[in-house]
C-alpha cells in the first residue's frame, strides 16, 4: 500500500503547475505564436473527423501531393488544453514539405482515458482514409505530442491497426515528447481527481506494460524531453526508450539540456533545433 509520503512525492514530480509558477506565461506565449501561424499558413481549421461535436481536427497542408503526414497531438494533462494552442508545431515542417493535422480529443472528468484513445485511434484513422485531404501520403504517417499528448503518442504507436481494418503499420513512427508511459504514479496525484484512473484502466494505458505486443518491431522511436523537467518525466522517457530498443525496435533517447516541461515543446516552432532536425530525419526530410 502507498505511503502517505508517496504520494506527496509524486504530486511534487508529476503536479507540473505547481512546480512552475509562471507556466501561464508559457501557455500564453503558445497561444500567440499559434496565432501567427495560423495567419502565416494555408489551413483547413476544425475539419469534423467523427460523430461527437468535439471531434475536429486542423490540417496545415504541404504544397504538392505526396507530403508525409506528421499528426500532432496536444497536452493538458487529460483534461485541458486543445489544438489551436499548438499551431505553432506546423510551421517548419510545412516548409519542409511535410503535412501537419493537429488533432482534438474530449477531456477528462467528462470521459476517460479509455475513450481518449480511441477517440484518436478514430482519427487516424480517418486521416488515414482522407488523406488527400492535406496532400498526403497514407502510408506516410508519423505521430508526435507533448506530455498527455506524448502518451497518446505511445498508445498510437502500439494499436493493433490491422485489427480495426487498418494497415499493421499504419503509424510509421513517433515522437512522444515529454511523455507519461507508466500511469500507476498519477494514481497517487490530484490529477486523478479528474482522471479516475483505477488499477485495472492506469495498466491498460501505461505504454510500458503494453511493449510485449509492440507491432510492427520495426517502428523507430524518439523519446524526447526536458533535461530540467522532473526526475519522474526523465525517468519515464528513459525507461520506455530503453524498454522499446530492448523489443529489438530502432529507439532514441534525447534529453535537452536547459529545458523544462513547459518550453521544450517551443523547440518544435524552430526549425533548427535538435529535436525538429530529429523528427525531420525520422520522416526522411
Amino acid at each position: 500500500m502507498p505511503s502517505d509520503s508517496d504520494d506527496l512525492a509524486f504530486e511534487a514530480e508529476y503536479n507540473l503547475r505547481a512546480r512552475h509558477g509562471g507556466y501561464e506565461d508559457f501557455l500564453a506565449r503558445w497561444r500567440e505564436e499559434s496565432a501567427r501561424v495560423r495567419g502565416a499558413l494555408v489551413g483547413e481549421l476544425d475539419i469534423p473527423d467523427g460523430d461527437r461535436p468535439d471531434a475536429r481536427l486542423d490540417i496545415f497542408a504541404a504544397a504538392g501531393d505526396a507530403a508525409p503526414i506528421l499528426v500532432f497531438i496536444h497536452g493538458g494533462y487529460w483534461r485541458g488544453l486543445d489544438k489551436a494552442d499548438f499551431s505553432f508545431v506546423a510551421e517548419p515542417f510545412v516548409r519542409a514539405g511535410i503535412s501537419v493535422t493537429a488533432l482534438n480529443y474530449s477531456l477528462a472528468p467528462a470521459v476517460t482515458i479509455d475513450v481518449m484513445v480511441e477517440q484518436c485511434r478514430a482519427a487516424l484513422g480517418w486521416l488515414y482514409r482522407n488523406a488527400e485531404r492535406c496532400n498526403g501520403m497514407p502510408e506516410r504517417l508519423f505521430v508526435t505530442g507533448h506530455s498527455a499528448g506524448g502518451h497518446l503518442t505511445a498508445m498510437m504507436m502500439l494499436t493493433d491497426w490491422a485489427a480495426r481494418g487498418l494497415p499493421a503499420d499504419l503509424v510509421k513512427g513517433g515522437t512522444p515528447i515529454s511523455g507519461l508511459f507508466d500511469l500507476a504514479p498519477i494514481r497517487q496525484t490530484s490529477i486523478n481527481d479528474d482522471v479516475r484512473l483505477d488499477r485495472a484502466s492506469a495498466a491498460r494505458n501505461s505504454p510500458i506494460a503494453l511493449l510485449s505486443d509492440l507491432r510492427p518491431p520495426d517502428m523507430p522511436l524518439l523519446a524526447a524531453v526536458g533535461a530540467d523537467e522532473t526526475a519522474e518525466f526523465v525517468r519515464q522517457s528513459r525507461t520506455f526508450a530503453e524498454a522499446w530498443r530492448r523489443r529489438g525496435a530502432p529507439s532514441t533517447a534525447m534529453e535537452l539540456a536547459g529545458l523544462h516541461h513547459f518550453d521544450v515543446i517551443l523547440e518544435l516552432a524552430d526549425p533548427a533545433s535538435p529535436l525538429t532536425r530529429a523528427i525531420l530525419a525520422q520522416i526522411g526530410r
